[in-house]
């Protein structure tokens, strides 16, 4: 009985890695990527792990490749700047068990700081690439991955997108089918990549990417799809395709291309040739067009199609027949919900407490990210995951004048913060760092990471000692605070300001949305005490508002932290009083 499913990209690809054999899959959370692993748990046959960051989880999964299994690694397009050290290498070793990398990019930055097309990498690292376009070839495309990495002994990237991952699809499901680990050798000259093995491992990477370039050509992924008559065509890929059939429908022919690198140049130029005009509609940069172009095929892209964003159906209608839908009648404004912290997020008072000592404030990738929003202003750089630290480094040695505070969370640290506090040790940096400790990985939904105790599986497990950490990177002068007590959060930060030395302070208090059942007794305003001061909204929580006639605190949102209470220098904020909202 065929059985079929609604599923999203992410789901499809993990069901892909239970019915195509997949024995190991490993990864770091980011959006849009992260529900492949959460996902894949569900399979028993398959060992998985959240890796401290990508640069691990690829090492692990080369482990596991070179051991002979079916291995699988997941991770958001900038992930793959953090892993492209093993990855360059590895497709001058080759694999053993066939090796996927799923990079999930972000065209138009839903959740990301920049939206870098990975296609790019995949040319550069030397990997065959393919792209879906809906959830169902998003689970077969993953079988041909593994299938061509063992058969070309090459590392696979699956490029999905962030509609790709989130959008669901109907998918046929299959059973596990049985893929035997292939048998581990020791093999110095494939594995040890010292100048001299190199060097042969190249000249064999060439000869294997022209094997691939052939295949291309006659892969399934890859079709023509000819519409009689017509004088345009059209050559798309990954999601393009859907906007393209959804703008076009009939009126051209189509070159679809899911096993997009190496890239099959002759059945191109067969498809080129039959057409007056050919179009190439590709999200984001022109990687397919490039490389068209370059071997003298005349065709239309980026020439009238964007780079910047995400392609739709209106971009295409408007660019190729100069024509737009109708616009449906909009419906009534909704009030947009700004990007904030939660009520209670235990870094709301850090930064309240950081606006008031006048450093300059670093920041990094996470939900306390949101803490450069109004009425906290708390942070001023955000570059990549880890930067806060060096960042603040290299700041504090330009402007010696001034305070210098990094704020980076507890996963974050431990993905790629640890070597930047190295650094501010051994070069003397005079600075502050505080982590801000919610214990969980908290902006992709919740992940375990070393310091929480637990595995993906949520298996009780030895976790890092934060403070012991950092004292073994050399710093003398380290605190620990309740992020709730802003008395104690003031004092230890103008302790650490003040040492002349570096300093870490560790703010902890766990994510409030862990207690998915919480029960709290929320605050209210005692109206005849409440001055109208507004101190309290210089908190920025969503729970507190000013409704014009006073300050009123939602019972509906308050989660009962108690830092409003802490900064009402007339008691008018308590959970015995009289409460207005």
């Amino acid at each position: 009985m065929t059985i079929k499913k609604l599923l999203s990209g992410n789901e499809a690809i993990a069901r892909g890695a239970y019915e195509y054999g997949v024995r190991a899959a490993t990864g770091y959370p980011g959006t849009p990527s992260t529900e492949i692993l959460e996902n894949i748990v569900q399979y028993k046959d398959i060992y998985a792990e959240w890796a401290p960051n990508e640069k691990v989880a690829v090492e692990v999964a080369e482990g596991t490749s070179f051991a002979g299994a079916r291995t699988l690694v997941t991770m958001k397009h900038v992930g793959v700047n953090v892993a492209a050290d093993p990855l360059f290498t590895l497709a001058y070793t080759g694999v053993n068990g066939g090796f996927v990398l799923v990079s999930a990019d972000d065209p138009g930055m839903h959740s990301s700081q920049d939206e870098q097309d990975n296609r790019q990498y995949a040319k550069f690292m030397k990997m065959a690439l393919f792209e879906p376009s809906d959830s169902q070839e998003a689970k077969d495309f993953l079988g041909y991955a593994l299938d061509i990495s063992e058969q070309f002994d090459i590392p696979v990237m699956l490029r999905i997108t962030t509609r790709i991952s989130h959008s669901k699809g109907v998918v046929t499901l299959g059973e596990r089918q049985a893929y035997p680990a292939k048998p581990y050798e020791k093999n110095v000259p494939k594995h040890v990549v010292m100048p001299a093995n190199a060097r042969k491992l190249r000249v064999s990477l060439e000869e294997r990417l022209k094997k691939l370039a052939a295949a291309a050509a006659k892969h399934p992924a890859n079709r023509v799809e000819e519409a009689p008559g017509v004088k345009v065509g059209v050559i798309t890929s990954g999601i393009s395709y859907m906007y393209a059939k959804e703008a076009l429908g009939d009126s051209v022919s189509y070159l679809k291309l899911g096993f997009s690198f190496p890239l099959p140049q002759e059945l191109i130029a067969g498809f080129v040739a039959k057409y007056d005009t050919v179009y190439v509609i590709e999200e984001g940069e022109p990687f397919l067009e490039e490389q068209i172009k370059a071997r003298g095929l005349k065709v239309i892209g980026k020439e009238i199609l964007p780079n910047i964003g995400e392609m739709s159906t209106e971009v295409i209608r408007k660019a190729i027949l100069h024509t737009e839908l109708p616009r449906p009648v909009s419906p009534p404004e909704i009030p947009l919900r700004p990007p904030v912290l939660c009520p209670a997020c235990p870094h709301r008072g850090v930064y309240y407490t950081l606006s008031k000592l006048g450093a300059i404030v670093t920041g990094d990738i996470g939900c306390y990210t949101l803490g450069v929003m109004p009425p906290l202003n708390g942070l001023e750089t955000c570059i990549c995951m880890g930067a806060s630290i060096g960042n603040a480094l290299g700041l504090s040695k330009m402007l010696p004048e001034r305070k210098v505070v990094a704020t980076i969370g507890d996963s974050t640290f431990l993905h790629s913060g640890v070597t930047g506090l190295m650094d501010v040790v051994y070069n003397k940096g005079i600075m502050t760092t505080v982590i801000l400790d919610n214990s969980i990985t908290g902006m992709t939904g919740h992940q375990h990471n070393p310091a929480t105790g637990y595995t993906i599986r949520m298996e009780p497990t030895r976790k890092v000692d934060l403070e012991a950490l950092v004292r073994a990177c050399g710093v003398a002068h380290v605190t620990v605070v309740d992020a709730y007590d802003l008395a104690a959060v003031e004092k230890a930060l103008r302790a650490a300001m003040g040492c002349g030395e570096p300093a870490v302070v560790i703010a902890r208090k766990p994510c409030v949305l862990l207690e998915k059942n919480r029960r709290v007794s929320p605050y209210g305003v005692v109206a005849d005490k409440c001055k109208q001061c507004k101190a309290c909204m210089k908190l920025g929580c969503p729970a507190v508002t000013d409704t014009g006639a006073g300050i009123a605190i939602d019972a509906n949102l308050c989660n009962a932290c108690g830092v409003c209470a802490q900064v009402c220098k007339f008691d008018a904020i308590t959970q015995e009083g009289v409460r207005n909202g």
